[in-house]
């Protein structure tokens, strides 16, 4: 088969890789309906985490189980199936309390860029769809693998509940997401955080009711002023840089919350401001296999909608030009059809 490979910063290439094959008793191997490109990747693409090696890139996946393991036993070939960038088994006592990411035997599921890919720990992992999917589903299910899982998870952490008010830092299709799942949630009030006219469109359809340009200090001070002084009761930090987490802190009422899943590049907290905020934080990977079943119901009942944050489709041998238009912000994500 082929798929992208990162060989150097900003040097991705469409090549020939090895099929994928079952290695131990839990896989499944399943043939990609679509893949897509992740912020996350973007940080080794631009050279700010380091690549050593050719690496096959890639972790979002939705498609269908081609073949399983000897102890595989809840999936089945034919399903149609969804699963984390995280695999879990789903038992230990870790996954048992909901955190799959932390699963005492996870493995990162990677290289899900290409026509094919293994699946460890598969009854764990893999959530099957009640049936095919439409093709008009796919997008939205698709995005159930990481950027709404993740942005579910956000404002879960941040205990979003009915009424809240919500602001959301960073308005990439995890940000855009979170307002999203905030919307779902019952916030009566979400304050989207963005300078891009077409994502602050897109935030409102999701159904964000303010749009703030300002970002850092300037941020802070306008969500101060939107909320009387106070602050919101919750707020989804989606970016990672120490920029973004300390504008969220700060963005956050006493007793409010912080669900923070932008991976940390360089970011650093003062323990002295963190002390007397009074705020709670809580984030890291997310557990996307937690949220799925509750996830596909919403997709496929037509209740929620997130592949519109695909606003770019491309087949997988254009991946390079993929990465280019999300780089280059053209793009806020891009949808990989092999």
């Amino acid at each position: 088969m082929r798929g992208a490979v990162l060989h150097a910063p900003r040097d991705v290439r469409f090549e020939e890789r090895d099929d994928p094959t079952i290695m131990k008793p839990a896989d499944a191997i399943i043939r990609m309906s679509a893949t897509c490109v992740c912020g996350s990747d973007l940080w080794p693409y631009r050279g700010a985490d380091r690549v050593t090696e050719p690496t096959p890139m890639g972790h979002e996946y939705c498609g269908t189980v081609q073949e399983v393991g000897s102890e595989v036993f809840s999936i089945k070939p034919g399903q149609f199936v969804i699963g984390s960038f995280f695999a879990s088994d789903n038992t230990c006592p870790n996954c048992q309390i909901g955190y799959q990411s932390s699963c005492q035997h996870a493995e990162f599921v990677g290289g899900a860029q290409a026509s094919l890919l293994r699946v460890p720990l598969a009854d764990g992992t893999l959530v099957a769809t009640p049936g095919v999917p439409s093709e008009d589903l796919i997008p939205s299910l698709l995005s159930l693998s990481d950027v709404m899982g993740t942005a579910w998870f956000a404002a879960d952490a941040a205990s979003v509940k009915p009424g809240s008010t919500v602001a959301v830092v960073g308005d990439g299709a995890v940000g855009l997401l979170g307002v999203l799942s905030a919307k779902q949630m019952g916030a009566e009030r979400i304050i989207a955080m963005s300078r891009h006219q077409s994502r602050q469109k897109l935030a409102r359809e999701f159904g964000a009711t303010d749009v703030v340009t300002e970002r850092g200090d300037d941020g802070v001070d306008r969500i101060k002023e939107l909320t009387d002084g106070v602050g919101a009761d919750a707020v989804l930090e989606c970016v990672g840089t120490q920029q973004s987490m300390m504008q969220a802190i700060r963005s956050t009422r006493p007793g409010g919350s912080v669900g923070y899943v932008g991976v940390p590049h360089g970011v650093e907290l003062d323990g002295h401001e963190l002390f007397f905020s009074h705020v709670h934080l809580h984030g890291g990977p997310a557990p996307v296999r937690r949220f799925l079943p509750e996830l596909i119901d919403l997709v496929w009942n037509g209740k929620i909608n997130p592949g519109k944050v695909f606003d770019l489709t491309l087949t997988l041998d254009q991946v390079a030009e993929a990465y280019r238009a999300m780089d280059e912000r053209r793009a806020i994500k891009v949808l990989l059809r092999p």
